[in-house]
């Protein structure tokens, strides 16, 4: 289904005790797929309870690049997002950041 040319990393953050994410998974975690040539990201998914908010995390962050921290992208997610994971996305995007430059550079 993805192309040679692509990664996967996943970003993790952690929850708020309170809330059902954190019942099911014990963590936030963003599994993002990555076109490396460009650094755009063309598909993930998240840890989330309900399907609308995968699926509404996942419109935030299609073509965006995991390249760089962009903050419009997090400037986004505290403007759109209300609910209580989303200090996790942004942790978790910033997390899968780090990773997706380390494995860059370990491996390609």
């Amino acid at each position: 289904m993805y192309a040679d040319n692509t990664l996967y990393v996943v970003g993790n953050a952690k929850t708020n005790t309170d809330n059902a994410i954190t019942s099911k998974f014990n963590s936030f975690f963003i599994g993002f797929v990555v076109e490396m040539d460009n650094d755009t990201i063309i598909d993930l998914s998240c840890s989330s309870t309900i399907r609308t908010t995968d699926e509404f995390v996942k419109s935030l962050f299609i073509g965006k690049s995991l390249k760089n921290l962009d903050t419009k992208v997090e400037e986004e997610v505290k403007r759109r997002y209300h609910g209580s994971s989303q200090r996790a996305i942004i942790v978790a995007y910033k997390d899968a950041i780090k990773k997706y430059n380390e494995i860059k550079e370990r491996y390609f």
